[in-house]
C-alpha cells in the first residue's frame, strides 16, 4: 500500500480555494456516462457533489492565516496484489478508506483521542493511472525514445528544407526503433502519460486542515511525532505519528480483507531499505524459502534487479546496494509493489 500525503500546492500563499484541485480530481468523469462516473464520498455519505466538497472545505478555515495550508492531499494506491485481493471492487476500496481515516484520526497525538468524526475529508476513486518517468517501462524505453526524437527532428528539418538527407532511410530507422522498443501496449511504444493496463483503482483524499468543528488544527505534516508543550500552565500534546499511521493502514487492510503480505510489501521493509540497504538484503535472504521466492517474484515483476554482493570490494558493494535501493523506490512510487 503506497500512501503519500502532501500540502495544498500554492507556493507560500494558501489563500486560494480548493476548487481547482477538486475539478482536477473530477477530470476522469468528463467523458463518461453519468452511470459510470465516480462521486466524492466521506465517512458516511456517497454521491457528494463537487460543489459541496468545495463549499465545505473552503468554509472550514477559521483563523487560518495565509501561510497555513487550507487542506492536505492524500493518495492511497493499492498494489496490483492488493487490488486483486479485493477484486478491484470500488465498494471495498471505499470501505477501506473509511477504516483508514479512523487510523488517520487516531495517529494524532493529543490529550484526548481524536475520533474519525473530527476529520473533515472527501475522497474520490480514480480508475486510471498513467506511466511516469520512474516506471520501469519508461526507463527501459528511454534509449529508444531519445534516438527516435532525434531522428524525427532530423526528418522535420529535411521536410522543411533546412537540411538534406535520405527521408526514407530515417523513416525506416524510426520504424525499426519503434518495433524494437521493449515495452509496448497494443503494439505502441509505452511513453509518459499513457494509461497503464490492468487494475489501477486508487483514491485521492482531500483532508481539511481544521477539524470538523472548525476550531482545531490537525496537520499530518507536523514535524512533531508525539511532542508535549506547556500552554497557559497546561501540558498540551501535539504532533502526528506518520509511522504509526502507515503501519496501521497496512494492518487494517490485511485484517479487513485477509491479505497475506510479503516482507517486501511491508512498511517495515521500506524503512529498513531507507536506513540500511545492506540489512534489507540480509533480511530478504533470511526469509523462509517460500516467502523468499514470493519476494523475489514480486521484485522481478516490478523490474528490480537484485545485486550480487562482492565480499572484498566495499565500494562496488555500496554501489550495488544503492542501485537496489533506487530500483525498489521506483517500484514503490509506480505502484508496482505495495511497500
Amino acid at each position: 500500500m503506497y500512501i503519500a500525503i502532501s500540502k495544498q500546492q500554492q507556493g507560500d500563499n494558501f489563500n486560494g480555494s480548493v476548487r481547482d484541485f477538486v475539478n482536477y480530481l473530477d477530470k476522469e468523469n468528463e467523458a463518461k456516462h453519468p452511470d459510470l462516473q465516480e462521486s466524492f464520498f466521506d465517512q458516511y455519505h456517497d454521491h457528494i457533489s463537487t460543489e459541496e466538497v468545495i463549499a465545505q472545505i473552503d468554509a472550514n478555515t477559521a483563523k487560518l492565516n495565509k501561510k497555513d495550508s487550507k487542506f492536505y492531499s492524500m493518495v492511497v494506491s493499492p498494489s496490483q496484489g492488493e487490488l486483486k485481493a479485493i477484486k478491484n471492487d470500488p465498494d471495498k476500496l471505499r470501505q477501506y478508506v473509511r477504516a483508514l481515516m479512523a487510523d488517520y484520526a487516531a495517529s494524532f497525538h493529543r490529550n484526548k483521542r481524536i475520533e474519525v468524526d473530527a476529520i473533515k475529508y472527501y475522497a474520490i476513486i480514480e480508475k486510471e493511472r498513467t506511466f511516469k518517468g520512474t516506471d520501469k517501462e519508461i526507463r527501459e524505453n528511454q534509449p529508444y525514445a531519445t534516438k527516435i526524437l532525434k531522428l524525427k527532428k532530423d526528418l522535420r528539418a529535411i521536410e522543411n528544407g533546412a537540411s538534406k538527407g535520405p527521408i526514407k532511410h530515417l523513416e525506416k530507422e524510426i520504424e525499426r526503433l519503434e518495433r524494437e522498443a521493449p515495452h509496448k501496449i497494443n503494439g505502441k511504444r509505452i511513453v509518459r502519460g499513457m494509461n497503464k493496463e490492468g487494475m489501477q483503482n486508487h483514491v485521492h483524499i482531500i483532508v481539511s486542515h481544521k477539524d470538523a468543528s472548525n476550531t482545531s488544527k490537525l496537520s499530518p505534516l507536523s514535524q512533531h511525532k508525539g511532542a508535549e508543550t506547556i500552554l497557559n500552565g497546561k501540558t498540551i500534546k501535539q504532533g502526528f505519528n506518520r509511522d504509526a499511521f502507515f503501519r496501521a493502514a497496512e494492518k487494517t487492510f490485511d485484517t479487513t480483507f485477509g491479505y497475506k503480505r510479503n516482507f517486501v510489501e511491508t512498511y517495515q521493509a521500506r524503512n529498513v531499505l531507507d536506513k540500511d540497504p545492506k540489512r534489507f538484503l540480509a533480511m530478504l535472504a533470511g526469509l523462509p524459502t517460500s516467502e523468499k521466492q514470493a519476494a523475489f517474484k514480486l521484485l522481478f515483476k516490478a523490474g528490480v534487479k537484485l545485486p550480487t554482493m562482492p565480499t572484498n570490494k566495499v565500494q562496488l558493494a555500496y554501489k550495488a546496494l544503492m542501485k537496489l535501493k533506487r530500483g525498489v523506490e521506483s517500484a514503490i512510487s509506480s505502484g508496482s509493489i505495495g511497500v
